[in-house]
């Protein structure tokens, strides 16, 4: 599912909900899968911990596949629920595959008439794709047995013949990247947007500290998925791989991901640790901020890469507004506004022991979302006092525990139509 990074670079494809259009961000050069567009259901919430908090690994193809937590579909199943795979029931498509929409009956979990029953959204992967049959067994092994609120929810999948697909919880919002970066959505509000973080943040901080670690990989705006009260989730799991076990700092692996979302020390070395999802995290941060991609090809010179061209603004607060992103007009708290910036830099330390743990990232997004900061939106004033290096939250350590764990990194590509 990955090249080394040897190959050549990638341009994502991604999802508008309109239209189709090409991402910024390249791919380090892989054959990662294409994270499913939409997928998320209405279903039971779940309780804020994972009712599953450990992985029983190693496990067989087989042991996966006969999992109690996730339905075996046959392909006529889904063909019925899908209408046939109908092109109306196309919600997008990329290198992956496709992903149309379906309905199944919520306790029988057999095909119901469109729109009855439970909403889903089918995976259906091109035997040319870039997902292959082990990133696919990969996808069913971590979401088969993990259960939390900020992932996606896997409901089944189906293996007939060369067909390979999955079935998710459907979710009606799409993706976050989708939402920053089209002209057909409304922009997102400050407080929206803070909300976004703090689930995205919930969902790796959970990966992280299961007591069997997961390193996620590939943490974008596109593999988060939102629902329709813009909750987020972690979609597409095809490149998750467990955290170091032992004495072990790190995990040697082939370096795949998505330019401008992967951490310097990764690229460099194949070492993947947590503190690589935080890098990543940081990223989404700063586009969450600044309404611009990690990598866009359309700008020039430094403006390309979102993080060498920020960067300098992040510790200033008379110059921060210059990176805020234009659609929020101004409607943002200053005193927020810097502590996410404050918080972004650090995630994008370039020395990963530094950089803060997912659950320390999680308590400081949390405290902007108080509802005495929440109340307190007013415009910027763009000429501030003062200035000051960032100030890091996390200063009075000489340096953070390392907690390795893993994380999946793909290139999302799709371009819903009618949903």
């Amino acid at each position: 599912m990955g090249n080394c990074l040897g190959s050549s670079a990638r341009v994502d494809a991604t999802l508008s909900s309109q239209n189709i259009s090409a991402s910024g961000a390249s791919r380090i050069p892989s054959r990662t899968s294409n994270s499913s567009v939409l997928s998320s259901l209405s279903i039971p919430s779940y309780s804020r911990k994972s009712s599953v908090d450990t992985l029983s690994t190693p496990r067989s193809e087989g042991e996966i596949l006969f999992s109690p937590n996730v339905k075996s579909f046959s392909f006529n199943d889904l063909k019925s629920a899908t209408r046939n795979f109908r092109p109306d029931s196309l919600l997008g498509e990329g290198g992956f595959g496709y992903v149309f929409k379906g309905w199944i009956d919520e306790h029988t979990l057999t095909a119901a008439k469109p729109g009855s029953g439970m909403v889903i959204a089918v995976k259906k992967l091109k035997p040319e794709g870039f997902q292959g049959h082990k990133e696919w067994v990969t996808e069913v092994n971590y979401l088969g047995q993990l259960r939390h609120p900020n992932l996606v929810k896997l409901i089944g999948y189906c293996i007939e013949g060369d067909d390979r697909l999955l079935v998710y919880e459907f979710m009606p919002k799409g993706s976050l990247e989708n939402h920053l970066f089209r002209r057909g959505p409304q922009p997102l509000t400050w407080s929206t947007r803070i909300k976004v973080a703090i689930g995205a943040a919930r969902g790796l901080a959970f990966l992280h500290d299961a007591k069997e670690q997961v390193i996620y990989r590939d943490f974008k705006a596109s593999n988060i998925l939102l629902d329709a009260e813009f909750n987020a989730k972690l979609s597409d799991f095809g490149l998750a791989k467990a955290g170091p076990t032992g004495d072990r700092t790190h995990v040697s692996t082939q370096v795949i991901g998505t330019q401008g979302y992967a951490a310097p020390e990764y690229v460099a070395t194949g070492r993947l640790t947590s503190r690589s999802d935080v890098y990543s995290f940081g990223v989404v941060l700063l586009e969450l901020l600044s309404g611009r991609r990690a990598l866009d090809k359309t700008k020039v010179g430094v403006e390309q890469n979102l993080v060498d061209w920020a960067k300098p603004y992040l510790g200033d607060k008379r110059k921060l507004f210059r990176i805020m992103d234009t659609k929020l007009g101004g409607q943002y708290p200053q005193k927020g506004a810097y502590t996410a910036a404050n918080l972004a830099w650090q995630c994008l330390s370039n020395e990963p022991k530094l950089r803060p743990r997912m659950s320390e990232v999680l308590a400081s997004l949390e405290e902007l979302q108080a509802p005495k900061g929440a109340n307190n939106i007013s415009r910027i004033e763009h000429r501030s006092t003062s200035s000051s290096v960032p100030v890091s939250p996390f200063r009075h350590r000489s340096s953070l525990s390392m907690t390795p764990s893993a994380s999946p990194l793909q290139a999302y590509h799709k371009s819903p139509r009618g949903r």
